[in-house]
């Protein structure tokens, strides 16, 4: 590489680009120089604290500079390029990444662990997916995807005294590997075959998005070229759990901790998302042919699979991430009819939007109810909930409802645009089978709202010791006011989403 090569990469690290990151990096330094300084009884509540403040000023920063000067250019030699999809999903993991933090503020405190590392691993975690949702090659995505997989193999077994954590902390360990075996295969091929250069299109840079895409449109049928890009997505369907890579959903969620399984439901799903549709709307966009059918049929299972098994659970842990897996299959559903809908990747963002309050605060309420076992979460457990605890009550049916789509919640748009964009693609076999499980999921979400709303009788839950405080109240009204709200009035975001 010659000093004039190097100095045109040099030219391109703008690092106020990445300062939202940084901000993040910084602040979880920070937390580690506050547990040395602090005396220790102050940890408990002005850590949390400060994780979760400094955040909503990087959120409001990001807010305020969403058009920022560096929006389309190749950053850090074309590793980089920000995008306001990017900047909109820096928004969506410091606001999912908050919530973690206020989840974790309630179950940590039910536990013998140690507290600041927790929320050291978190910020780690959610500055590498913002950097993942900017990734415009190969390398920062598979840097930034495993950085993000090692932070929850700690967080997955964070419990150590609970064997239902470390079990799913091994579990989610091995699959990991295995995942991201699979993708980095098939990113070796796509690297080797489109460096070839005896082939057509062949490139010097074939990590980049852009110079690979240039490669796939001119040889669309290449067959090595074809494996690999069935490999990458196999290796990211693994992360956001669509079937047949589901298969360690249900026991890590349910031994992970509370916080971590809400952080593995809705931002690591996102994560994968995200990726997703970089690719496919980018670089796999001349494999079509491939990319379509596999991501239909991933789209199918996943909705079929997810909630015909999520029927008969008791545990509400397993509940929500087979129920997960179905909300897979709805936004696999959107991006399949991107190819011919544009404006369905909107779609995709919006139901993200939704998915993320519903999730979260269902999880808050689970993490109130939740005892010492935090494993042990059975709906019997919340028997009467709404009448000795109204506001968590209130909270659960809300977000529920929403995650069954009932209208008028947030949820229920989300599903109703995703339907839009599947009919207007003509994906009829995905539409029906989409509308099918809907109905099936209102069995379940319904019979989980049934016992804690209808049913009566004394709960078996080892019952917090008081109820949500002045800030979780906050919280959680703030979330169910959202899910109402952005039912029945979408506003900027939805106008900005249809403008795509």
């Amino acid at each position: 590489m010659t000093p004039e090569t190097l100095q045109s990469i040099a030219a391109t690290n703008q690092w106020g680009a990445l300062m939202p990151e940084i901000a993040l990096g910084l602040l979880a330094v920070f937390l580690l120089v506050l547990e040395m300084v602090l005396p220790k009884r102050l940890h408990d509540a002005a850590i949390p604290r400060v994780a979760i403040w400094g955040q909503i000023v990087v959120f409001v920063a990001v807010l305020l500079n969403f058009d920022c000067p560096f929006i389309g250019q190749d950053l850090f030699g074309g590793m980089i390029e920000l995008s306001r999809d990017g900047q909109l999903m820096r928004l969506f993991f410091l606001l999912a990444s908050v919530l973690v933090c206020f989840i974790a503020s309630i179950s940590l405190g039910k536990q013998a662990v140690p507290r600041v590392e927790f929320y050291h691993v978190v910020l780690i975690a959610t500055a590498a997916m913002m950097l993942l949702a900017n990734s415009n090659h190969f390398v920062m995505l598979f840097v930034a995807l495993e950085t993000v997989t090692v932070a929850f193999y700690i967080l997955v077994s964070y419990f150590r005294h609970s064997p239902f954590s470390l079990e799913a902390g091994l579990k989610y360990l091995v699959l990991g590997a295995l995942s991201s075996a699979i993708l980095l295969f098939g990113i070796v091929l796509l690297y080797g075959t489109a460096g070839n250069a005896a082939l057509e299109g062949s490139t010097q840079q074939a990590m980049h998005f852009s110079a690979l895409r240039g490669f796939l449109e001119a040889s669309p049928e290449n067959p090595i070229a074809l494996v690999g890009v069935v490999l990458v997505l196999c290796g990211v369907a693994f992360k956001i759990g669509a079937v047949p890579f589901q298969i360690w959903i249900p026991d890590v969620y349910q031994g992970a901790p509370t916080p971590v399984t809400a952080f593995l439901s809705v931002s690591s799903k996102a994560a994968g998302f995200a990726l997703l549709m970089l690719l496919v709307r980018g670089v796999f966009a001349p494999v079509a042919h491939v990319v379509v059918p596999l991501l239909s049929m991933l789209a199918l299972l996943s909705l079929a699979v997810g909630n015909i098994t999520a029927i008969g659970q008791q545990n509400v842990k397993r509940i929500m991430g087979l129920s997960g897996i179905s909300h897979a299959g709805f936004m696999l559903m959107g991006i399949v009819a991107s190819v011919d809908v544009p404006w369905a990747t909107g779609a995709v963002y919006f139901y993200l939007a939704t998915y993320l309050l519903g999730s979260m605060a269902v999880f808050a309420v689970m993490a109130h109810v939740a005892g010492a076992d935090d494993a042990d979460q059975e709906l019997r457990h919340y028997t009467d909930l709404a009448r000795g605890r109204p506001l968590l009550g209130a909270t659960l049916a809300i977000g529920l409802g929403s995650l069954a789509g009932i209208p008028p919640l947030a949820g229920f748009m989300g599903k109703l645009l995703i339907f839009l964009a599947a009919f207007q693609a003509e994906l009829w076999l995905l539409l029906g089978v989409g509308v099918v499980s809907v109905v099936i999921s209102i069995y379940y979400y319904f019979g989980w709202i049934r016992v804690a709303v209808f049913a009566t009788g004394s709960s078996s839950a080892e019952p917090a010791p008081v109820g949500p405080g002045r800030l979780g109240s906050l919280t959680m009204a703030m979330l169910s006011l959202a899910i109402i709200v952005l039912g029945v009035f979408q506003g900027p975001l939805g106008d900005w989403l249809a403008a795509r």
